[in-house]
C-alpha cells in the first residue's frame, strides 16, 4: 500500500492546485497498483480480517473509478474528496488492526490544523480577546500533535534534513502564531496560517 498511497497523496496535492493532467497519472498508476493487491484478498496479512480487508479493497476500487470521472469533468473538487475519503478508510483499516506508525500521525494533524485555521481566520476578521484564546489553545493542540509525530519518527527519519526543517518549523511555528495572538497582531497571525498551513500540506505529501 506504500507506493499507492504515495501516488494518492501525490494525486490530491495536484488536484488542489489544478493540475489535472499530473493529478491523472498518479491516480492511474494507483488504480493499476490497486488491481494487484486484489488477489490477495482471500490471503490477506495477518494483521487484517478477510472481510474488513475485501471490502477496503472492493471500496477503493470504486472510488478510484470514481476519482478518474471526477478529473476527467475537471471537477477537482469531488476528485480531492474521494482521494481524501481512500486515504481516511485505509488508514481506519490500519488502526482497526492496531497499527500505527509516523504515517497515521501525519495523517492525524489535518483536523488539528483545521480548527487551527477556523480559529485564526476568525481572529483575524474579530480580534477579540475571546477569539485570541481559541487561536492559542487551537495552535497548543496542533503543537501537541506535531510534537507526537516527531516522537513516532524512526531514527532514519528523525535524521533527515527535510523532515526535521517542516517539523521544527512547524512546531516553531504554531509557538509564534500563539504569541501574535496574545500580541493582537493579526496580520502575524494571519502570516503564521500560511506558513502553518504549508508545512502541514508538505509533511502530509512527504511523510502522510
Amino acid at each position: 500500500m506504500a507506493p499507492i498511497m504515495a501516488n494518492l497523496r501525490t494525486a490530491a496535492s495536484y488536484a488542489r492546485t489544478g493540475n489535472v493532467a499530473l493529478a491523472q497519472i498518479e491516480t492511474d498508476e494507483a488504480a493499476a497498483r490497486w488491481k494487484r493487491l486484489e488477489p490477495n484478498a482471500s490471503s490477506p496479512p495477518a494483521a487484517y480480517a478477510p472481510a474488513e480487508l475485501s471490502g477496503f479493497l472492493d471500496g477503493g476500487r470504486d472510488r478510484l473509478t470514481t476519482i478518474t470521472g471526477a478529473l476527467e469533468r475537471g471537477d477537482n473538487v469531488a476528485a480531492g474528496r474521494e482521494l481524501l475519503a481512500i486515504r481516511q478508510a485505509f488508514h481506519a483499516l490500519r488502526r482497526h488492526a492496531g497499527l500505527y506508525d509516523l504515517g497515521d500521525c501525519i495523517f492525524e494533524i489535518a483536523p488539528a490544523m483545521e480548527t487551527l485555521r477556523v480559529a485564526a481566520i476568525r481572529y483575524s476578521e474579530q480580534p477579540a480577546p475571546a477569539n485570541a484564546e481559541e487561536t492559542v489553545a487551537a495552535a497548543s493542540a496542533f503543537r501537541d500533535r506535531l510534537r507526537r509525530c516527531n516522537e513516532w519518527a524512526d531514527g532514519e527519519i528523525v535524521a533527515q534534513g527535510e523532515f526535521r526543517r517542516l517539523i521544527d518549523g512547524a512546531i516553531a511555528s504554531s509557538g509564534e502564531i500563539a504569541h501574535a495572538a496574545m500580541a493582537g497582531d493579526g496580520s502575524l497571525v494571519h502570516r503564521y496560517l500560511i506558513e502553518l498551513q504549508s508545512f502541514a500540506q508538505l509533511l502530509d505529501f512527504r511523510y502522510g
